[in-house]
């Protein structure tokens, strides 16, 4: 399972990134405004940081907007993959995007029918979001479990990229339903790093070895 970082921050990536553990990046508008420096500037450098695919959403709502958009980002970097939402005119923009072998990331996928269509359409991902469907009630990772069967039904092309993900334990579920891929918040990839028992372990193997350093008999010089 590819692990991706979700986040504009280019800090968190560089120190993920820097463990051997990062496959990409997604963005999105929210997650670009919280940094500083331009757009551009902002994307090139993440695209230079990880050599994976690196997600950026267009903003436009209408056709015409997204696929200009869509063609203005692919120019950022070669490992850019286009955004676009899951909407009439975005899965038109889509189909037009993908077919000029730009790779699409189709988001706010909240439904297996939504994702069906994305694929279709010709997304190279396709994102449900688990998190904001828990939140209202429902079992986000149902999504993901008929997205990975059904896309495996039909040798579809798609891969399944997780989002919305609140915890290490959506991860361990969309790992055991079989996705692609997940992409988290840096504080979620940290605590997927920790574990009481190790901080417990080391401490104690440090300290016995302090413990026998003190023990041993100093050296006599003749």
């Amino acid at each position: 399972m590819k692990l991706y970082l979700d986040t504009a921050n280019i800090s968190s990536i560089r120190r993920f990134n820097q463990m051997g553990i990062l496959d990409g990046v997604t963005t999105n508008p929210s997650l670009i405004s919280k940094e500083d420096g331009e757009f551009e500037e902002i994307v090139e450098e993440i695209c230079k940081e990880v050599k994976g695919p690196v997600s950026v959403e267009v903003v436009g709502t209408d056709y015409e907007t997204m696929v200009r958009e869509a063609k203005q980002f692919s120019k950022f970097a070669p490992n850019v993959v286009v955004k676009i939402p899951i909407i009439p005119e975005g899965l038109r923009a889509v189909k037009t995007v993908s077919r000029l072998g730009i790779p699409v990331n189709v988001t706010l996928v909240f439904s297996a029918n939504q994702g069906l269509l994305a694929a279709k359409a010709g997304a190279s991902y396709v994102s449900p979001f688990i998190g904001r469907l828990d939140d209202i009630g429902h079992r986000g990772m149902d999504v993901v479990e008929d997205l990975v069967k059904i896309f495996g039904n039909y040798k579809m092309k798609a891969e399944v990229l997780v989002g919305s993900i609140r915890h290490p334990l959506h991860v361990i579920e969309a790992a055991r339903a079989g996705a692609s891929i997940a992409t988290m918040p840096p504080e979620v990839m940290e605590k997927m790093v920790q574990h009481p028992l190790t901080d417990i372990g080391l401490k104690r193997f440090l300290d016995d070895w302090a413990k026998a350093k003190k023990k041993e008999k100093p050296s006599i010089t003749v």
